[in-house]
């Protein structure tokens, strides 16, 4: 299609797009020519595979596959291959008795008809490899890029091909639950779920920490590190083996339950999906699969990641597309998250990947010759399926660029994803807590972070993700605390200064975020609680592999201390109970599944916030020595207000100086531009939420 044609494509609700945004019009052009790119490869789609649906099944045709009669057939795409053979335990490792038929467009094919007993020839759980051997007369070792399992040996440092295909698979009991209105995200890794030091289990986190987190109000997880990935210390960012669920936690049958019981505790799941890159890995890897630069990548500079020194997948390929694409689908049917949270998008969207681009905000920054179209396409179609074919599926994408129209439909010219992390927010809470004294906090810079979201694209506000508990920085307790946390968090004392301002920060700080900051809230598992000690500032410590040698292979440090929380004698718990009933103060009000925030007060003498949402009234009075009394407070709807959340309450690690028996009536008294108003007492470092008791807040 001619640039020119791209001029009389219909954008189906363009108008509506450029109705909220004027600022777009100029870049209408642009927005015809990702639409038509989009609806010409939909056109290709059905013309070549009758469809996406068909397509993006391909899972069921390549790798390996069980026939009805227990014959198995292997299919492989490896274009620069002279020959493939199949060896492993089934053919006593010969390297030449099972070869590949070569196939139009670079496609491989064996069959293997059943043993003489019926039974298949290749045994459940046994290992196989991939013979290459390349057109410089080289033999290579692969490992099926639809591997569905692969396993490492404690000695060795290569992964290998399992087959998996068990005589009694997990049957998932549990429908997927409805997609929340407001979204309460856990962000975990199963393999630190745990106060042992050790890797632990997809096990332990349905047995011990899936009820926690429905103690804790969390309605969705997000779980990081499960696509397989050589690399423990890359925390699942290096993915070696796309189909496979690490094998460091279990099984794929264990992954399956765990998912099935928080579907029935009313959790979905969402999987971090890394397509914006892979591993270098050859042996255990994607990378030169066919012994060639490119396959599933470009080829040359384009292929390679400077900053990862990972490689880059070439999304005009239609073979790579099958691969991604189905690898999605993969995900969703055949252990049912419930979506996805895409890592890497800026990467992805720029050809210069956002090495040194500051990303200022002007749009020509957006739009343009450094803009990769081929992977805005991929992700285009990517959430065009996912949507389509679930209609509960959510998706989230990883972007520190702000690219206009990420979280608008495919249907308005946009991207296409639900939600965009707020990635501004945890940046600014770590420098504030770096750079200023408490009384030099600026409570407008604070609110304008807050609020700078595109209108009419969601947001996921966190205060901290595994950015900051994992990747080489320290925590918001850690900041706030730091050695205190390790002699002086016991409840039989008193709280000595440094504890005490770190603690009704810390409440301040998760609850300023949730109520102001997005429409969904994010948190990285075990901060709720203040758990932070477990984890350290360097990424080896944390997890440990063969390569990690600094720490001696120790897993001391790659551990969450859920223990902590059950005791008593030590303050976490009372972090622990703050951050559980926020949540439900959250499902009970759904200040998250509404629109933003009105900021009635944001004052810097007092270091006062102010703000109504969700027709609930959230008050923060961050100065670190005055209280207010008789403090007016703008209110919209009129009644009889009363608190819900106390930052302040002693079970939170409070002083307890409010009286939860107080009821606060509003006057008709026009204050900050809204219509009434109330006088309250607000401690300092304390942060408060009112509801009004004559409105019906089912919602």
């Amino acid at each position: 299609m001619a640039e020119s044609e791209y001029n009389n494509v219909s954008v189906p609700r363009l108008s509506s797009l450029l109705q909220m945004d004027p600022y777009l019009k100029t870049f209408e052009k642009d927005f015809q020519r990702r639409y038509g790119l989009f609806e010409k490869q939909l056109t290709l789609l059905e013309e070549a595979e009758g469809g996406f649906d068909q397509f993006t099944r391909s899972y069921k045709g390549y790798g390996v596959q069980r026939m009805p009669d227990n014959s198995l057939v292997f299919k492989e795409w490896a274009p620069a291959a002279e020959a493939l053979f199949l060896t492993g335990d089934f053919n006593g490792w010969d390297n030449f008795s099972h070869p590949y038929s070569k196939k139009d467009f670079g496609k491989w094919e064996l069959h293997i008809p059943p043993k003489e007993d019926k039974t298949p020839a290749v045994a459940h759980n046994s290992k196989l490899k991939v013979v290459v051997h390349t057109s410089a007369g080289e033999r290579l070792y692969r490992i099926s890029p639809w591997a569905k399992y692969v396993t490492r040996h404690e000695k060795s440092v290569i992964y290998d091909w399992v087959h998996w295909d068990p005589p009694q698979p997990y049957i998932h009991k549990h429908p997927r639950p409805q997609k929340p209105r407001s979204l309460r995200i856990y962000e975990s890794h199963v393999g630190i779920a745990s106060p042992e030091g050790k890797v632990a289990s997809y096990s332990n986190f349905t047995h011990n920490v899936l009820p926690r987190i429905k103690d804790l109000g969390y309605n969705c997880i997000q779980l990081m590190a499960i696509m397989e990935h050589a690399y423990y210390a890359s925390f699942g960012y290096q993915v070696t083996s796309f189909f496979a669920a690490s094998s460091r936690y279990g099984t794929p049958e264990e992954l399956k339950e765990l998912i099935d019981v928080a579907h029935s505790l009313g959790i979905i799941v969402l999987l971090d999906v890394v397509h914006s890159h892979a591993s270098k890995n050859t042996e255990d890897g994607l990378n030169s699969f066919d012994g060639s630069d490119s396959c599933f990548f470009h080829s040359g500079p384009r292929g390679e990641h400077s900053l990862w020194d990972s490689r880059l997948f070439n999304y005009s390929g239609w073979e790579v597309l099958r691969f991604l694409l189905s690898n999605l689908r993969w995900w969703m049917e055949e252990y049912r998250f419930d979506g996805f949270r895409f890592d890497g998008v800026t990467s992805m969207l720029y050809h210069h990947h956002g090495i040194g681009s500051g990303f200022s905000g002007d749009y020509t920054e957006y739009f343009g010759l450094h803009v990769d179209e081929d992977s805005l396409l991929y992700l285009m179609l990517a959430n065009h399926i996912l949507h389509t074919l679930y209609q509960d599926c959510i998706t989230i994408a990883e972007d520190v660029s702000g690219m206009p129209t990420l979280c608008r439909p495919v249907q308005e010219g946009g991207l296409g994803f639900d939600y965009r992390l707020a990635m501004a927010i945890p940046d600014k809470w770590i420098q504030i807590l770096k750079e200023f004294k408490d009384e030099d906090w600026n409570m407008g810079n604070i609110v304008y972070t807050m609020t700078n979201r595109r209108y009419g694209e969601k947001c996921i506000a966190y205060a901290e993700s595994h950015d900051q508990a994992l990747v080489g920085d320290k925590t918001l307790a850690f900041w706030l605390m730091d050695k205190d946390m390790y002699t002086n968090m016991s409840a039989l004392i008193p709280m000595n200064s440094v504890i005490d301002r770190g603690i009704q920060l810390h409440k301040m700080i998760r609850l300023l975020t949730h109520g102001l900051g997005g429409e969904g809230y994010l948190n990285f598992m075990g901060n709720e609680q203040n758990t932070q000690q477990t984890i350290v500032t360097d990424p080896l410590s944390i997890q440990p592999n063969a390569a990690a040698h600094g720490n001696n292979e120790s897993y001391h440090y790659a551990r969450r201390q859920f223990n902590l929380i059950d005791l008593d004698h030590l303050r976490y718990r009372q972090l622990y109970a703050f951050d559980r009933d926020m949540n439900r103060t959250e499902d009970k009000y759904g200040w998250l599944a509404t629109p933003p925030a009105y900021i009635s007060a944001k004052h810097e003498g007092d270091k006062v916030i102010v703000f109504e949402r969700a027709n609930v009234i959230f008050i923060f009075n961050f100065h670190p020595t005055n209280s207010y009394s008789n403090y007016r407070v703008a209110v919209g709807p009129p009644g009889k207000y009363k608190i819900k959340l106390d930052s302040d309450e002693i079970q939170y690690g409070g002083h307890g100086r409010l009286d939860h028996n107080t009821e606060f009536f509003t006057e008709p008294m026009e204050f900050n531009n809204l219509p009434n108003s109330i006088l309250v007492y607000i401690p300092c470092r304390t942060a408060i939420v009112l509801a009004n008791e004559e409105i019906d807040y089912c919602y």
